[in-house]
């Protein structure tokens, strides 16, 4: 994947889709509505319940809910 520069403020946004079993908390922090701290959770159940089996099992993570997910269906693989 690559990052490149919004045309939006300083924001950032991810040119391809991001691999959730892959993408390190940086990566996965330029998400919508999941920041730092949701995807030090995301990288914290990858590595204790093993690689992603679904995109929706992003809604067993402890912060990440069904809105969260919607917003991020489109930017988010295996």
């Amino acid at each position: 994947y690559e990052i490149m520069p919004s045309l939006v403020g300083s924001e950032m946004c991810i040119r391809d889709r991001v691999d959730i079993n892959l993408a390190d908390i940086e990566t996965l922090a330029l998400l919508k509505g999941v920041g730092e701290k949701r995807a030090k959770a995301i990288v914290a159940y990858r590595e204790s319940n093993g690689q992603f089996n679904s995109v929706d099992d992003l809604l067993n993570v402890k912060g990440v809910g069904e809105h969260t997910l919607q917003l991020n269906k489109g930017r988010i693989k295996l």
